[in-house]
């Protein structure tokens, strides 16, 4: 029984949300002299660089070079990163650590984020990122991609997200999808086959269960 656990970054391999938004905030400041709040970009997590801050441009009625924004934004996140590393979401290590030692598991990242701006400790690893695809999440393009670099059909390949987007794509992919509100609340979460408080509570019993369609849950049973 062969499947895969694929990885969304911001908000489930690390807490990097509430840093995305600070740098972004930064950048609407330098860049346009406007005053956006965090709270602004939260409707366009796990969307993609560029959406995310089109959209709260947008919601200003600031008109914005997207490239230098969204490269604006990256330099800020970094500084801001020097300043402040941000450890390891609660139970990704764990996780990761039981996936690697089941042989019947492959393990994937997938962000809508630019490549350029992703973690230097997850580069060469089954990284696909929003510059390998045309549509952004929520379009299921991302996943079915990862899926075909895989091996592996949509429905044996189960996501962790944090975003409605990136539940919406995982869905629309035909794969399963674990959620954590990392950066939303649950109830936007609904749509995910499960949703946990914390990676930690999710098992390798319960990934299993979910790939072979029993039912599944946080806890091994």
């Amino acid at each position: 029984m062969t499947g895969a656990l694929i990885f969304d970054v911001d908000g489930v391999i690390a807490e990097t949300e509430v840093l995305n938004a600070r740098a972004s905030v930064l950048m609407f400041q330098q860049l346009y002299g406007v005053d956006v709040q965090p709270e602004d970009f939260r409707p366009f997590v796990g969307t993609g660089d560029e959406r995310y801050v089109e959209g709260v441009a947008e919601k200003y009625g600031v008109n914005i070079d997207t490239g230098a924004a969204v490269q604006r934004r990256a330099e800020n996140f970094f500084k801001l990163l020097a300043d402040q590393p941000l450890p390891a979401a609660p139970g990704i290590m764990e996780l990761v650590i039981a996936a690697r030692d089941d042989p019947e598991l492959k393990l994937a990242i997938a962000t809508s984020g630019n490549k350029d701006k992703q973690f230097p400790v997850i580069e060469g690893t089954g990284l696909i990122t929003g510059d390998d695809v045309t549509h952004k999440k929520p379009h299921p393009e991302i996943y079915l991609v990862t899926a075909e670099k895989l091996g592996l059909p949509p429905e044996r390949c189960v996501v962790l997200e944090d975003a409605p987007a990136g539940v919406e794509a995982a869905r629309s992919a035909g794969m399963h999808c674990i959620a954590v509100p990392s950066s939303v609340d649950a109830a936007q979460l609904a749509a995910a086959d499960l949703v946990v408080d914390s990676l930690a509570e999710v098992s390798m019993e319960s990934v299993r269960k979910m790939l072979t369609g029993k039912s599944g849950g946080g806890e091994d049973r």
